[in-house]
């Protein structure tokens, strides 16, 4: 299952990241914005990344106006790896080698047909394992550094 959040610079994208992943079978959660109203995006990104990291989902998309401070403000949450894509590579990747578990988009910065082929290769790519495990195994130990 998947959750989605935005805020209201997302707000639109994120109706038609909705429908898409209807149309894509998916089972997610919306847990807000509902309206394209100003808010904190992020309230949004940590409730969505606790959620992620406790299993509850199986992976996130947030949305705000560029992405950027959503995936700065999930990122925040131990465990979460967020992951803010602008095409379709970027999106494979971040799960073939980082194990990414929630996505970021701008709603302000893309068009909704590319964030659905974003959303497309992130949601259908898996993780290879091998030598990227020890190295996404070291980000717990920067974490206890700070």
């Amino acid at each position: 299952m998947i959750v989605v959040a935005s805020d209201h610079g997302g707000f639109a994208l994120k109706q038609e990241i909705l429908d898409h992943l209807r149309e894509r079978g998916e089972e997610f959660e919306d847990i807000g914005t509902y309206t394209p109203d100003s808010c904190d995006y992020p309230d949004y990104a940590e409730r969505a990344a606790r959620a992620v990291v406790a299993g509850t989902y199986e992976k996130g998309i947030l949305l705000c106006g560029t992405g950027i401070g959503m995936s700065i403000a999930a990122n925040k949450v131990r465990g979460a790896r967020c992951a803010l894509c602008f095409d379709g590579l970027s999106a494979e990747l971040c799960r073939q080698h980082n194990d990414a578990n929630l996505l970021a988009l701008g709603g302000r910065m893309i068009g909704p047909e590319l964030a659905k082929r974003i959303v497309d290769r992130f949601l259908d790519t898996e993780f290879l394992g091998g030598r990227h495990n020890r190295r996404i195994g070291k980000f717990p130990e920067i974490e206890s550094r700070n």
